[in-house]
């Protein structure tokens, strides 16, 4: 199964891993194949399944494995080194680096032991990162792959058991999870009729928002604090999926919840719910979707130095539409664009309101079919409780060139004329260069 057609699949049952069959499919859905893809910047953050297959395929030759009995691993690594040309904080560190390693395994319960639609899965996170987001000023974040310290970590990233009933009609994963690959995931490709081309990953622009939307910030567990909890999915059809969530919500207290080795039950929870829908437009069958999502946030949150509340709430839409095919039928070349946005009434988050939107160009490039290009924005207004600066903004460009099969290089640059931490003088302009190996 190539990737388009895999990545498809998934998003029809929202969750990734699975076809509506209840079946694990191989490779994971980040293989490079000979159509046009454009691979997410930090798979880390919106891909339940890490790496191309690569290193396993090669295990498997070396010791002359047929059968790996519903045994599979992969993993990839992500760093890059960041230049502020201008503006940040007063004195800031002009060159940064960020270096993140997932590895991955799941096991296929079906092929392991005959247990049909059962899959276990366990992922290991290593982060080496500088504080380069502060650096530059701004609270959203640039760059997705440093946030809330501690910067070096080892942690057990993901231990969940996932089960699929009614051919991957309803799902039910629990365990450690990253609730950003179910809810509010901006850059999750379209499903679409059988052997028809698909948006794939709708942008990789390297800032945080296009992640996590900035309204749930410090409060949605995610990349890379995940959390303990269930998350249970509806897709009747493939057209439309109800999904919800109830998490460990001890990350808006604080909580460095990604380094917690086991559950923690103190009455903090966050819950999440989403519904989402897709479509084909036109002649052309142009793929879009939608999805609107409402959450909560029980418990206090704490957010120094001295604004606190308990409980808050919000909601998000987000959505993705195919604008233009260069070669209609053919293969996936052509301009697709997201948007999103998000409010909370919260005195104690960082953000209130935000709203983005990005354009990516697939194929494009004579002689470099594999290569992609974008451009995007992203502005939030401020909580007045804590920041002097009432909004910021954030613009980005970036090219991602497929170097060989599973490695990628992409330059990126990001001007940010209202960096709101407080103290921060200017704007900033900075320059990242980020690899992605995926094996």
């Amino acid at each position: 199964m190539n990737q388009c057609k895999y990545v498809a699949v998934i998003v029809m049952v929202s969750m990734g891993l699975y076809s509506s069959d209840g079946k694990a499919n191989e490779p994971s859905p980040l293989s490079s194949t000979a159509t046009s893809v454009d691979i997410s910047s930090n798979p880390a953050a919106v891909n339940i399944a890490t790496g191309n297959g690569a290193a396993q395929k090669y295990i498997d030759k070396v010791f002359g494995i047929k059968n790996n009995h519903g045994i599979i691993f992969g993993g990839a690594w992500v760093g890059d080194i960041n230049q502020l040309f201008s503006g940040g904080i007063p004195h800031p560190d002009k060159t940064t680096t960020n270096s993140l390693l997932l590895l991955d395994l799941r096991l296929d319960t079906e092929k392991l032991n005959g247990w049909k639609g059962g899959l276990f899965g366990v992922q290991f996170l290593q982060l080496n990162a500088q504080n380069t987001n502060f650096q530059a000023g701004t609270v959203q974040g640039y760059n997705s792959i440093p946030g809330p310290p501690p910067l070096n970590r080892s942690e057990l990233y993901q231990l969940w058991y996932r089960q699929a009933f009614f051919d991957g009609k309803f799902i039910f994963r629990i365990g450690k999870t990253v609730p950003t690959y179910d809810f509010g995931n901006v850059i999750k490709p379209v499903a679409l009729e059988k052997g028809n081309p698909t948006i794939p990953a709708v942008s990789g622009l390297i800032f945080t928002p296009l992640f996590i939307n900035p309204t749930m910030l410090g409060t949605m567990p995610g990349y890379y604090n995940s959390a303990y909890g269930i998350t249970l999915n509806f897709a009747p059809i493939k057209e439309w999926y109800l999904s919800y969530g109830l998490y460990d919500g001890n990350l808006a207290r604080g909580e460095q919840t990604g380094l917690h080795g086991t559950p923690t039950f103190n009455g903090a929870h966050f819950q999440i719910a989403e519904t989402g829908a897709t479509w084909l437009q036109g002649t052309l069958k142009k793929p879009g979707t939608f999805a609107v999502g409402i959450w909560n946030q029980h418990g206090k949150l704490q957010s120094p130095p001295t604004v606190s509340e308990n409980n808050t709430a919000g909601f998000y839409f987000f959505g993705s539409q195919r604008l233009w095919y260069k070669n209609p039928g053919s293969d996936n070349s052509g301009v697709s664009g997201y948007y999103q946005y998000g409010y909370n009434k919260s005195r104690a988050m960082l953000m209130n309101k935000s709203i983005g939107t990005g354009l990516t160009a697939f194929g494009l490039v004579p002689h470099r079919f594999d290569d992609s290009f974008g451009v995007g924005a992203t502005f939030a207004w401020m909580n007045k409780n804590k920041f002097n600066h009432q909004n910021e903004l954030i613009l980005q460009a970036y090219y991602q060139a497929n170097v060989i099969n599973g490695v990628y290089l992409e330059p990126v640059i990001s001007y940010i004329p209202t960096p709101a931490s407080n103290g921060t003088r200017n704007n900033a302009w900075a320059g990242t260069l980020r690899a992605i190996v995926l094996f």
